[in-house]
């Protein structure tokens, strides 16, 4: 007799992506409080699942040549019998592994939470969230002042074209602090590796009273500290998603992106996706930002879950 349902549930490699998939992933353990679930994703979005509960395994899906990781990965998950596979990369495996039901990703319209909930048939959309613990919460309590404004900003992207200059980071901080968030205290955030700290440098540099959080901390702390940030702002990236999940009020900005928008604006309870004029992200300016901020949280009626609203800056 079985005791436990068993899912397979094959995720992203990238961060962002991996985020959006976590309201359907909470939404299966919700609905079957008894599931053991194994995640396959890629080295960067591990993570993400860190906290998850009801975990069996995650298996780090890591490239190979000729394809042979999905080989290897076959040869892991081929010996169980899955009660759900739930397959978000559309490959063969979800077909030659054994399994009562799968479900596989297909290409639709709309936000790409709602093309997820799809493969399930849900209504409404799950939103995506984010697992802490305790001591991920304890440690933002610590480090993030509870009497002054946090204004959490990430500057880097993994694309260079994506990433709003540091200037412009540091004039709206200064313009927020100056105007509607007297004695905001700066939290700078990036990814691990000497490309992103480089992308950081300068804020940390011009902003000394920073909490420094470029490559110090893991996934789930950072997203603790997000958490209890006043307000986030970052380009389009999986540090904006994460911050949308937590529930934090959450701008992100879009530049040569923006033609994808509609489909990756931050999705989340308290969120503004900032479409600049052109594709140039220097485009985007520092008072039009100031008064995007201003917005978000003077906002009474955020969008729905699955929702979001876009502000263009022209």
């Amino acid at each position: 007799m079985r005791l436990h349902m068993r899912i397979l549930f094959v995720t992203a490699n990238r961060l962002g992506d991996a985020v959006l998939s976590t309201g359907l992933i909470a939404h299966l353990i919700h609905t079957h409080p008894d599931a053991r679930v194994t995640v396959v994703c890629g080295p960067v979005a591990r993570e993400v699942f860190a906290r998850m509960p009801n975990q069996e395994r995650i298996i780090i899906l890591e490239k190979r040549a000729y394809d042979l990781h999905w080989l290897l990965l076959w040869g892991r998950t081929v010996t169980t019998w899955w009660d759900l596979v739930i397959d978000l990369r559309a490959s063969a495996l979800s077909w030659l592994v054994p399994t009562r039901r799968r479900a596989v990703l297909r290409k639709g319209p709309g936000h790409k939470i709602d093309q997820i909930a799809a493969i399930l048939g849900l209504a409404p959309t799950p939103s995506p969230v984010v697992w802490t613990a305790p001591q991920d919460r304890a440690l933002a309590e610590s480090l993030l002042p509870a009497d002054r404004p946090v204004i959490a900003m990430a500057p880097s992207a993994n694309w260079p074209r994506k990433v709003w200059p540091a200037d412009h980071y540091i004039a709206l901080f200064r313009s927020l602090r100056a105007g509607p968030m007297p004695g905001a205290v700066p939290l700078v955030i990036a990814g691990p590796g000497e490309e992103e700290r480089a992308m950081a440098a300068p804020l940390l540099a011009e902003l000394p009273d920073a909490i420094d959080m470029v490559g110090r901390r893991n996934l789930p702390e950072i997203a603790a500290c997000i958490a209890r940030s006043t307000v986030f702002i970052g380009s389009d990236s999986g540090l904006m998603h994460l911050a949308a999940a937590t529930g934090a009020p959450t701008l992100g900005l879009y530049g040569p992106t923006k033609a994808l928008v509609r489909e990756f604006a931050p999705a989340g309870p308290r969120t503004l996706a900032v479409v600049g004029p052109s594709n140039e992200m220097a485009d985007i300016t520092v008072p039009a930002v100031v008064r995007a901020v201003q917005h978000l949280l003077d906002r009474q009626t955020p969008p729905d879950p699955s929702g979001f609203e876009l502000f263009y800056v022209t």
